[in-house]
């Protein structure tokens, strides 16, 4: 029924009890988790909870806040290791000007080496952006000019400004629990607005608990919770959301196995 496009299995507060948590999200109806890396250490963990369980697939990435730990990203290193038959995206990668934890420069290098990967590997990229909308838009303009490559902007939260933007790119906008705050009435305008062919649903577990579990560890069971708020929001069943949000996941990932 759903698909959590975004999470963090590996991450504490899930994998002390994955089975538990895995179990739980079944229950709910979530037939598929991307579990998605953040930096090189933690690629054979990511990838190996998806070989231990068939709806389990991975990423491999950098996020920008490692930007300065991986002061070298190297394309090739990420198509190797994307050649694994469990690794169906490439990232997260992209910019975080809101917290600045890596260099601003260096964080712009890391996303165009993804870039570069996903582009040569066929897979998608999967982009965190935070208060760097413009840099977000140009760089992924840029490296559109020299070569085509798919992608989503995950965790929304920016303007409907650079939605539009990123659309026109081709890009897929998926929308997490932060879209059921009550003090989130930008996203959820955005959220109405975004075409149903170019929308998914995540958790970014163990983060962002949507309402009603505000508060708690976030966990993917929590991603049918948000695929609730979204279908009122957006005057749909929650059957059909679901349907459209986990037919554009397989057709955005390709590789995964449905």
């Amino acid at each position: 029924m759903f698909v959590d496009s975004h999470c963090h299995l590996n991450y504490k507060g899930l994998v002390e009890d994955r089975a538990s948590v895995l179990a739980r999200a079944r229950a709910a109806g979530v037939d598929m988790m991307l579990n998605i890396s953040t930096r090189a250490s933690e690629w054979d963990e990511v990838i190996g909870a998806a070989e231990a369980e068939d709806d389990v697939v991975a990423s491999v990435g950098i996020h920008p806040h490692e930007a300065d730990v991986h002061p070298v990203v190297e394309t090739s290193t990420l198509v190797a290791r994307a050649a694994h038959p469990m690794v169906v995206g490439i990232g997260e990668s992209g910019l975080d000007y809101y917290y600045d934890r890596s260099d601003r420069e260096r964080q712009r290098q890391s996303f165009r080496a993804h870039i570069a990967a996903a582009r040569e590997t066929g897979l998608p990229l999967i982009v965190h952006t935070r208060d760097a909308e413009e840099d977000t838009h140009a760089i992924l303009a840029e490296e559109m000019g020299k070569g085509p490559y798919t992608g989503v902007i995950h965790c929304f939260t920016a303007s409907g400004d650079f939605a539009r933007k990123a659309l026109d790119l081709g890009f897929f906008i998926s929308m997490s629990g932060i879209v059921t705050f009550k003090n989130a009435k930008n996203l959820q305008e955005t959220a109405r607005a975004v075409p149903a062919d170019r929308l998914l649903i995540e958790t970014d577990a163990p983060f962002l608990a949507p309402v009603p579990n505000r508060g708690k560890t976030c966990e993917p069971a929590f991603v049918a919770d948000t695929a609730r708020f979204l279908a009122d929001l957006r005057g749909e069943s929650v059957e059909e959301l679901a349907s459209t949000t986990s037919d554009n996941f397989f057709r955005l990932f390709g590789k995964a196995r449905r």
